[in-house]
C-alpha cells in the first residue's frame, strides 16, 4: 500500500501577519478573536465593533460560533491602525473601505481621500517639529540655568555650591 507523502503548509501566525501584511492572505479562517486582538492591540469588543459597522467584513464562524479570522482580515486590520495612527477619523476609514469594496472603479476616489488625509498628517507632523523645536529650546534654556547656578563665582568656595543652589530655589 502507498504511503502519502505529508502535506506542509507554511501558515504564518497571527502576529506575524499582522504585523508584516505582505503578499497574497491566506484565505482560510483561522485566527480566534483572542489571538487577533493580542496580535493588533484592539480588544475583542473593538474588534466585534469594526464588524458590526462594516470596517471589517462579516468574520467567518467556526461550528460552535465562534470567530475566525482570515489573513486578509489582519491585512485591513493593519492598515486601519495605520490610519487611525495618523488620526483618520473613523467616518473616513468607513467612506475607504466602502470604496475599496467596489472595486477598482474606485482607485481614483480612494487615492482622493488618501491625499487629502496625507497632507493633514504632513501639517500634523511639521506642527510636532514646530512643538518638539520649542521643548528642546526650553531644555537648553533650563540646562543653562542649572548649569549656571552650580557652578561657583570667581572667588567663591566650591563647597559653598549646595547652599547657593537652596538660596536660589
Amino acid at each position: 500500500m502507498a504511503t502519502l507523502a505529508p502535506i506542509h503548509v507554511d501558515l504564518r501566525s497571527c502576529s506575524d501577519v499582522f504585523n508584516a501584511p505582505v503578499g497574497e492572505p491566506d484565505r482560510t479562517p483561522r485566527h480566534t478573536i483572542s489571538e487577533v486582538a493580542a496580535a493588533s492591540g484592539l480588544t475583542a469588543h473593538t474588534l466585534r465593533w469594526y464588524e458590526r459597522i462594516g470596517l471589517l467584513d462579516p468574520v467567518d464562524r467556526s461550528a460552535s460560533g465562534q470567530r475566525r479570522y482570515r489573513d486578509a482580515d489582519l491585512h485591513r486590520l493593519a492598515f486601519l491602525g495605520r490610519l487611525r495612527l495618523t488620526g483618520m477619523t473613523v467616518a473616513d476609514m468607513l467612506r475607504y473601505v466602502e470604496l475599496a469594496r467596489r472595486g477598482e472603479r474606485t482607485m481614483e476616489d480612494r487615492r482622493d481621500l488618501l491625499l487629502a488625509h496625507r497632507e493633514e498628517v504632513r501639517q500634523r507632523i511639521a506642527d510636532l517639529h514646530a512643538t518638539l523645536a520649542v521643548i528642546d529650546y526650553k531644555i537648553d534654556l533650563y540646562a543653562g540655568k542649572i548649569a549656571d547656578r552650580n557652578e561657583p563665582a570667581d572667588g567663591d568656595d566650591p563647597a559653598d555650591a549646595p547652599q547657593r543652589r537652596k538660596q536660589s530655589a
